[in-house]
C-alpha cells in the first residue's frame, strides 16, 4: 500500500498482516528501551487541521520510536491565519522533504487531495464525519489482544453515529473480520443511509446489553450538530448511556471501548471508564504500535498490506 486513507481499501488479510506486525512493534514499547532504529533518516509530516490529543501525540511517539524524525504543523500560528489554502500549505511541508504525511482535517477527501498534490504516502488521520482508518485498526488490535479472532464478536456501537468517523471506520473493519455489529442510537443521530453498513440498529442501549461482547461508546459530537438533534443531554443519557446500573446487565466478559475524549457522565460513567471492563488505556497504547505499523509499512519497503 501506497497511502492508507480508508478502511475500505484494506482486505481481511490486510488487517490481519497489520495486526500481527503491531503485536512485534507492541512488545517493542514493553522494552526498557521501547526504540528501535527502523527508520532512521527518515521524516514524518503531521498536517492536522483539528484539534488532537491522543492521534497527534500517538503518531508522533510512534515515529520517534521507529527512530524518524518529525515534523509538526498546526494551524494556529501558522500562515493558515493569512488566508494561506491546504494546497500552499502541503505544497510547503513537502518542499521541507518528507517522507509521508499525517493528516487530519474537518474537509472529507482532504487527505486524497494531499497525496495528489505532494505525491507522497499519505496516512488518513480523520477527515470529517468519512474515515479514520488507523483508530479502526487499533480497535480491532485492542479486541485480537484480548479475545484472539474476531469472528461472530457481538459489538455495538453507541452514541453520534452520523457525525462519526471512527464509526463507520471501526463497523467496517469489524465487519471485515467476521463480527455482528448493532449501532445504537437516536434516528436522528443515524446516517441516512444505511446501505452500505452491513450492520443491524438499535433504538436504544437497553437493546443490547446482555447480547453483546462489545459496547463501543461514542460522544457526542456538539461541534458537528450532535448536540442539537435531541431535546436534553439527561435524555440522552436515559436512553444511551453507559450507566453504571447498565453495566452490571452486561455478560460477565463484556469489555467496554471509547475512543475518546470521553463526556463521563454522559456516554459513560466514570466508574465503568475507568473499571475492569475498560480497555481505554488499551486502546492508547495500542494505538502506538499500530501506528508504528503503519509507518513501518509504508516508509521501509516492506509493507505489511
Amino acid at each position: 500500500m501506497s497511502s492508507l486513507l480508508t478502511i475500505e481499501s484494506l482486505t481481511r488479510q490486510d488487517i490481519e498482516e497489520m495486526i500481527g506486525l503491531a503485536g512485534g512493534f507492541r512488545e517493542v514499547l514493553d522494552r526498557d528501551v521501547p526504540k528501535v532504529p527502523t527508520l532512521v533518516g527518515k521524516t514524518v509530516s503531521l498536517l492536522f487541521y483539528e484539534v488532537s490529543t491522543r492521534t497527534r501525540l500517538s503518531f508522533e511517539r510512534a515515529a520517534k520510536a521507529l527512530s524518524a524524525d518529525t515534523l509538526t504543523f498546526a494551524p494556529g500560528g501558522s500562515s493558515v491565519a493569512k488566508g494561506e489554502s491546504l494546497k500552499d500549505t502541503a505544497l510547503t511541508l513537502q518542499a521541507m522533504g518528507p517522507d509521508l504525511m499525517v493528516v487530519r482535517h474537518k474537509a472529507t477527501g482532504a487527505p486524497w487531495r494531499v497525496a495528489e498534490w505532494t505525491g507522497l504516502p499519505v496516512v488518513n488521520a480523520g477527515d470529517g464525519a468519512h474515515q479514520h482508518p488507523t483508530q479502526a485498526l487499533l480497535d480491532v488490535f485492542t479486541l485480537h489482544r484480548r479475545l484472539g479472532a474476531l469472528d461472530g464478536l457481538r459489538a455495538a456501537i453507541v452514541g453520534d453515529i452520523r457525525h462519526s468517523r471512527v464509526a463507520r471506520s471501526t463497523s467496517q473493519a469489524l465487519v471485515t473480520l467476521g463480527a455482528e455489529v448493532t449501532l445504537v442510537a437516536p434516528r436522528t443521530l443515524l446516517p441516512v443511509d444505511l446501505t452500505e453498513w452491513d450492520v443491524a440498529t438499535a433504538d436504544g442501549i437497553d437493546e443490547v446489553l446482555g447480547e453483546v461482547d462489545v459496547i463501543y461508546l461514542l460522544r457526542i459530537q456538539q461541534e458537528r450538530g450532535g448536540g442539537d438533534v435531541f431535546p436534553s443531554i439527561a435524555e440522552y443519557v436515559g436512553r444511551f448511556g453507559l450507566t453504571r446500573d447498565r453495566a452490571e446487565q452486561l455478560s460477565a466478559d463484556a469489555l467496554v471501548m471509547h475512543p475518546g475524549p470521553m463526556n463521563r457522565g454522559v456516554e459513560i460513567d466514570p466508574a465503568v471508564a475507568d473499571g475492569p471492563r475498560s480497555l481505554v488505556t488499551d486502546q492508547v497504547t495500542n494505538g502506538i504500535a499500530l501506528r508504528m505499523a503503519v509507518l513501518y509499512s509504508l516508509l521501509s519497503g516492506e509493507g505489511a498490506a
